[in-house]
């Protein structure tokens, strides 16, 4: 059984710089993670491997070459190989050409299960898992909160809903995105560390999936999604204390400022 991963990595912090030309992230320079969704749906393919003899499980991410860093962090927890998709053609790709990208690489491994976290933290649109799957033409079960089943034929899996769940058996190949509540990912070994900078991390390019992915669908100029304006939020002014007041007083100046900013 071959499992692949679909992993980002995210930037670590709070304060994000946008580019004022293209109007999306600038990512250099920034301290950045696995997406913690990814590395959810890291830990459940790990499980599956344990569970499934003869399965192996390789993670691919689409990005700058420093995104070399977040793959051998996956290596270490106990991926067996990495594949590093970058391009100058491929930058600037809205989620769907990001997942027209990511679905033409996976043709190119091969794959009986697709697991993608539900979505990332620095986008949160939680739609590149589904499209990988309309690309790539097989079933998709999102929300994923549990694996109830995994077998060398099929897996079922227990499908979050805000008042419920439902549970879905699906034949392979076909893909699943997980959400945190899936699992809790394991810590890196220090033999997986070692393991990690002995393996060679695979590159493609758009080269490699030319032949399967149209040019027209990729990069800043295949992506149909124009950002008009992004700003990012305000700093919080500080806080005025009111003292020494009566109760009458003190509820006076509350509804007062209230009333001046048209709250009440």
């Amino acid at each position: 059984m071959k499992i692949v991963v679909c992993m980002k990595q995210v930037p670590d912090t709070t304060e994000v710089k946008i580019d004022p030309v293209t109007n999306t992230l600038i990512r250099d320079g920034v301290p950045a993670i696995i997406n913690p969704d990814d590395k959810c749906g890291i830990e459940a393919a790990l499980q599956i491997k344990e569970q499934i003899p003869g399965t192996t499980v390789t993670v691919i991410t689409m990005g700058i070459p420093a995104a070399e860093i977040a793959l051998r962090e996956a290596l270490a927890m106990g991926c067996d190989d990495a594949v590093l998709l970058t391009d100058r053609k491929l930058g600037g790709a809205d989620t769907w050409a990001t997942s027209s990208a990511i679905a033409g690489a996976v043709k190119k491994l091969g794959a009986d299960l697709v697991i993608c976290g539900r979505q990332a933290i620095d986008g949160d649109t939680a739609q590149v898992g589904v499209q990988i799957a309309i690309h790539l033409g097989i079933p998709v079960t999102t929300y994923v909160e549990k694996l109830v089943d995994v077998n060398e034929t099929s897996i079922t899996v227990q499908r979050q809903y805000e008042d419920r769940y439902q549970t879905v058996r699906m034949q392979y190949p076909c893909l699943i995105t997980a959400i945190g509540d899936l699992n809790q990912p394991r810590y890196m070994s220090v033999g997986g560390c070692f393991d990690a900078y002995q393996k060679e991390i695979k590159v493609m390019t758009y080269a490699d999936i030319a032949d399967v992915v149209d040019e027209s669908n990729v990069g800043l100029a295949g992506s149909p999604t124009y950002v008009a304006v992004s700003t990012t939020k305000e700093a919080k002014g500080a806080g005025e204390v009111l003292k020494d007041l009566s109760a009458d007083e003190a509820v006076a100046a509350i509804v007062e400022k209230l009333a001046a900013k048209h709250i009440i």
